[in-house]
């Protein structure tokens, strides 16, 4: 089916990114003999078109950056694809889907940004109250950024993500440690860490504690990987 005929409201909604097809397609071929890889596209995209269709319509369509590659619109066809696929995917793959998604940025800043320098420290903290205002803007992810403090680690935190909203009322939160972690990853390529406790899908708010990979922060908060398979601290 192509992509065009997709039965959805395009007034409010969008369609996932040429990157994310990309790479649902590629593990399509992985799982399935030829013959079979086209229909199991199509029910791919008959499951984001079904999950489109009593999902909320106030996510500001392709003006809300949030709705790019990696974003609330990606993380949905990533669990259509986990539905419609269930018999031969893993949380694993999602996961590694996701980080294939949301690095290549990063993977850019890694050149010449490193978080444990005060400025790259103040630059993140104003580029995430940039973001804030943007949520402020479109009312979908709600953030609250922390004060800025040469002498701590960056604070901020979301009481409301989309993402989560949407694998919650889908009966989809298993899902969500493998759209949630890659986090880690691209904290971890600008020479920075993430510590965090807890997220919107498995507890009141997500939290981000950020620190350059030789802050002594990091000892008193070990990184484990919890029975749902998060990435968290103690």
């Amino acid at each position: 089916m192509k992509d065009s005929e997709l039965p959805f409201d395009r007034s409010c909604h969008v369609l996932y990114s040429k990157p994310c097809k990309k790479q649902i397609q590629a593990k399509i071929a992985l799982h399935y003999p030829p013959q079979e890889r086209e229909a199991a596209w199509e029910k791919v995209q008959r499951q984001y078109a079904d999950f489109l269709s009593d999902w909320r319509t106030d996510l500001g369509g392709r003006k809300n950056f949030h709705n790019g590659a990696a974003g609330t619109y990606d993380c949905i066809v990533l669990m259509a694809y986990y539905a419609a696929c269930k018999d031969v995917t893993s949380l694993a793959e999602i996961e590694e889907m996701e980080e294939a998604l949301i690095l290549p940025p990063f993977r850019k800043l890694s050149k010449f940004v490193d978080c444990n320098k005060p400025f790259f420290k103040k630059l993140m903290h104003k580029a995430f109250l940039t973001a804030k205002k943007k949520c402020d803007r479109w009312g979908d992810y709600e953030m609250h950024v922390a004060p800025f403090d040469k002498d701590a680690p960056i604070y901020y935190e979301f009481t409301a993500c989309p993402a989560a909203e949407f694998a919650r009322q889908h009966g989809l939160l298993e899902v969500m440690p493998a759209l949630c972690n890659p986090d880690f990853a691209g904290m971890e390529l600008l020479h920075a860490r993430l510590v965090r406790t807890t997220t919107c899908a498995n507890g009141c708010k997500c939290d981000y504690t950020i620190c350059g990979d030789q802050d002594p922060y990091l000892q008193e908060h070990p990184e484990y990987r919890d029975e749902a398979g998060y990435r968290r601290n103690r």
